[in-house]
């Protein structure tokens, strides 16, 4: 960082060191690599901290807080998207991400630079805000930090923070609800206003139809919503997408898993605030974790090493249920298609063609021991060998629904994989007509029903054993069942 500017004194020295890696985590979202994200984050931590200094005085960590500014993260933030712009109009968007400039280009940009009162709800609430407060709540929401760490950066009670956050959840709903109200809405969303500000006070409330019709067509009625409903885990995404902007949910998705990955190797207490024991039991875990893996792995390679693979109906029967696809949930059209896609039903077929054949007395006994030589139905005795000793899949699938609302809904994928890669694709297909939109840690690609997650430039490699992890917001009517086929490079994983 020796072309940053020079911290003047002791706290510009600690900011630099709390907000540089926030400024270039997002740098590296709006650019296309790892050299031109820390210039564009080199560049706007210049300008954030001249704004700063120009403004008169740096963020205060004590009482009598003056308001009118972002916390100091969301300034450098901010100074990042304002730097992509420049490069944007200087001819320099090349450098930027294809889809940043289509919104640097786009109306919802503008309306971060727009009229003061048409300006996203969640960037007028937070000004609104002592800077304190607003800082409390950006650090515990969007950077997900532990509320020891936030007390002691704002050098709050650590016995009181967890109250204190709350008292500043439910003064940021009313800046925001005062915020909307001031914003020029047209009769019919001004009608909707009060019935919303009702409905978004209690978890338990439910949202009228015709409301959420309103709320599925109108923005900004939409981001108010997501600013007054303080229950189901919607607020960080509320702060990140209307302070942020473009990139938003990507960027609140690496600042918590930077956080889990700060408190789950061992860093420095005082940086974490976590038990140092806590970090060698967690290792422990993993260890003995893999260890039984490795175990059980190898008493299932000796078990298919002793197992005769003599071309009987068993053997048959567990290659052709080998390669049933995991991901496929219809299971008559799927063994439908699995004798002719099975080399050992093939041959069995061939060999015993002609009349005149006489099979080996210990086939004819294989035959004879079931009704149907044909495809084995799932489940049954003789294809349970199979898929205990068949070459287990090489990667596990976990798919996690992190939140649903009227029209759409956010999820994280996560897969493990057993071999190293070097690159990777991850697919599925959605089973309700569900529609993929933005995607973080990964570009999406859909067709149809099915859909393709490739590896961004920084997450492309991943150990043995290793996992990886990608998010992202759909769109769903009528139902919003889990998806199914999950591959990973073109091999189906396992699901749970």
């Amino acid at each position: 960082m020796s072309d940053l500017p020079t911290p003047q004194d002791a706290t510009e020295t600690a900011l630099f060191s709390e907000c540089w890696d926030a400024v270039l985590s997002y740098a590296d979202l709006c650019t296309s690599g790892a050299l031109t994200a820390h210039q564009l984050a080199t560049e706007a931590f210049t300008l954030g901290m001249r704004e700063v200094r120009a403004a008169g005085t740096l963020p205060a960590r004590g009482p009598g807080r003056r308001a009118g500014r972002l916390p100091m993260i969301a300034e450098l933030l901010t100074a990042v998207r304002t730097t992509a712009a420049g490069w944007e109009a200087d001819g320099q968007g090349h450098r930027l991400d294809p889809e940043l400039r289509l919104w640097l280009n786009s109306e919802q940009a503008a309306r971060y630079t727009g009229p003061p009162l048409r300006r996203p709800v969640a960037l007028r609430g937070l000004r609104d805000m002592q800077e304190a407060d607003a800082s409390l709540l950006w650090l515990a929401e969007v950077e997900a930090l532990p509320l020891p760490v936030v007390g002691r950066r704002l050098g709050l009670d650590p016995a009181t923070v967890a109250e204190e956050l709350d008292q500043v959840r439910s003064l940021f709903r009313d800046r925001c609800h005062r915020a909307h109200l001031d914003t020029p809405l047209d009769p019919h969303c001004r009608s909707y206003a009060r019935l919303l500000d009702a409905v978004t006070r209690s978890p338990a409330a439910e949202t009228p139809g015709d409301l959420s019709r309103h709320l599925a067509t109108c923005v900004r009625c939409a981001e108010a919503a997501a600013c007054l409903r303080l229950h189901g885990g919607g607020l960080p995404a509320a702060l990140a997408g209307g302070i942020v902007g473009w990139g938003g949910l990507a960027y609140l998705e690496r600042r918590r898993r930077a956080t889990e990955v700060r408190l789950g190797t061992g860093g420095p207490p005082a940086a974490d605030g976590a038990d140092p024991k806590e970090p060698a039991a967690r290792a422990r875990v993993l260890r003995n974790g893999l260890l039984a893996a490795a175990v059980l792995l190898s008493a299932l390679a000796l078990g298919v090493s002793m197992m005769p693979f003599d071309g009987s109906g068993d053997a048959g029967a567990a290659a052709r249920d080998d390669r049933q696809p995991v991901a496929d949930p219809a299971g008559p059209r799927t063994t439908a298609r699995t004798p002719a896609a099975s080399p050992s039903s093939s041959a069995k077929r061939s060999a015993s063609g002609s009349p005149s054949t006489t099979p080996s007395a210990p086939a004819t006994k294989a035959e004879a021991g079931r009704k149907n030589p044909g495809p084995e139905p799932q489940g049954t005795s003789s294809a349970a060998p199979g898929r205990t000793t068949a070459p287990a899949a090489s990667c596990r699938v976990a798919y996690h629904l992190d939140s649903q609302w009227a029209v759409g809904f956010q999820a994280t994928v996560t897969v493990t994989t057993d071999k190293a890669l070097t690159g990777w694709q991850v697919a599925w297909n959605f089973r309700d007509g569900q529609q993929a939109g933005q995607m973080w840690d990964a570009t999406v690609h859909q067709n149809g029903s099915r859909v393709t997650a490739t590896a961004a430039d920084y997450n492309r490699s991943v150990p043995a054993h290793g996992s990886l992890s990608f998010g992202f917001i759909a769109s769903w009517q009528g139902e919003n069942r889990p998806p199914y086929g999950f591959t990973l490079n073109g091999a189906a994983c396992a699901t749970g």
